[in-house]
């Protein structure tokens, strides 16, 4: 058994460095969606939002990234119709579909499957190509979560943006940034092996 790592090339996203199969790509969507369910645990509340700042978006994110477009829809996809299933993992220990921050979980699906396509395509090799891979990510979610927030709560657009975006774009650029960090590091290292 060789222990020689795979040559990288492009077209390969970090999942793909693990011998294939097919119970690997299973373990891999289930260990996405249970890693997004776990960083929704990490929940703080946003004063005069129904929306709390989780850790639920950067692992989005970080699994659509590391597993490439097809297991990040399908790791985010399972994540959303298990807690729809009454799966306590939504932020918080929430489920269901009733909450008005569905949406942004309907939009981490869009945007895992979209971060996971651009890392196939080498956006998650260097830090600059990795900051707008997360960007492009965020405003994603956002883009479905805002509106779902505001027809949810009947708020108006203005209102939904500054209980539903406004608040959380420091720490979204946080989150942001270590991945630039993480992500282009991890292949690095996995590049000098």
């Amino acid at each position: 058994m060789s222990t020689a790592a795979a040559p990288l090339s492009s077209g390969q996203v970090l999942a793909d460095l693990l011998p294939a199969s097919r119970v690997r790509d299973a373990a891999l969507v289930v260990g996405g969606a249970a890693l997004t369910g776990l960083a929704a645990q990490i929940a703080v509340p946003v004063p005069g939002s129904p929306v709390p700042v989780t850790g639920q978006t950067f692992a989005a994110l970080l699994v659509g990234t590391a597993l490439g477009a097809g297991r990040g829809f399908l790791s985010l996809a399972l994540y959303a119709l298990v807690g729809m299933a009454g799966v306590p993992w939504f932020a918080g220990g929430t489920s269901g579909a009733a909450a008005p921050s569905f949406g942004y979980i309907l939009g981490m699906i869009l945007a895992s499957t979209v971060v996971g396509a651009l890392a196939r395509r080498g956006a998650d090799r260097s830090v600059l190509r990795m900051a707008g891979t997360m960007l492009l990510g965020e405003a994603i979610i956002y883009a479905v979560g805002v509106p779902y927030l505001g027809v949810a709560t009947g708020m108006s657009a203005s209102a939904a943006i500054a209980a539903g975006l406004t608040p959380f774009l420091i720490g979204d650029a946080l989150k942001a940034a270590l991945a630039m960090g993480v992500l282009p590091t991890a292949w690095k290292f996995i590049g000098k092996r």
